[in-house]
């Protein structure tokens, strides 16, 4: 099944808005800009809103950002790792060739958002709904989807080695493409979830079979 994801809708010819990012406080709306070749450390700053902006080359360090609202964002080659956007709504947003290393995306809405050939080892999305999501050519080694809310959602081409999916109910999703030698999921959990013969073996445990070698 093909899922659709609406793309961001940003206009041409943003103005640049470097400058006011450095000064960026809590409940900040800001809207049609660029934001280019900066980096940002140490912001707090809960329920700021963005719209229509494009951030490139930007890194923010150790900052938390919770319960913003993104819409029309598009966020590449940005460093964003560890960064704190739970309870966040995420709407029409890519990150593309982004650095997502431990960042906390937990008890976010994400609806038609794409993830492309991001790093997200150790992300964190426990407790998110997903609508209209897809992860592309991502690594998402030892990643948190603990408890997820899915509703039209691909993984195509990830590692997603020692992820965490338990609770998040996997019916229809298809892994087939991806990469692992181990899921921590709930067996309950696979029902219905796509897979290649080769991945089978991985979930062989969860089933308390063991394989013996060399019987006739």
């Amino acid at each position: 099944m093909e899922i659709k994801i609406e793309l961001p809708k940003i206009p041409s010819d943003l103005p640049v808005l470097t400058d006011e990012m450095y000064s960026l406080r809590s409940k900040d709306e800001f809207s049609t800009g660029s934001v280019e070749d900066m980096t940002m450390d140490n912001v707090e700053a809960a329920r700021v809103s963005l719209e229509k902006m494009v951030f490139k080359n930007v890194t923010i360090m150790e900052s938390s950002l919770p319960e913003s609202e993104w819409t029309d964002v598009i966020f590449d080659k940005c460093d964003l790792s560890n960064i704190n956007f739970s309870g966040s709504f995420i709407h029409r947003v890519e990150f593309r060739n982004c650095k997502l290393l431990g960042t906390d995306f937990s008890r976010s809405r994400l609806q038609n958002v794409r993830f492309l050939d991001c790093l997200g080892d150790y992300s964190m999305f426990r407790f998110a709904n997903f609508k209209q999501v897809g992860f592309e050519d991502c690594s998402l080694i030892s990643a948190d989807l603990y408890h997820l809310t899915l509703q039209k959602i691909f993984f195509t081409r990830c590692n997603m080695d020692q992820a965490m999916l338990s609770g998040s109910k996997l019916k229809g999703v298809d892994l087939s493409d991806c990469e692992f030698d181990g899921l921590q999921v709930d067996i309950e959990d696979l029902d219905g979830c796509m897979i290649s013969p080769h991945q089978a073996s991985s979930f062989v445990g969860l089933l308390g079979l063991v394989i013996k070698e060399g019987g006739h």
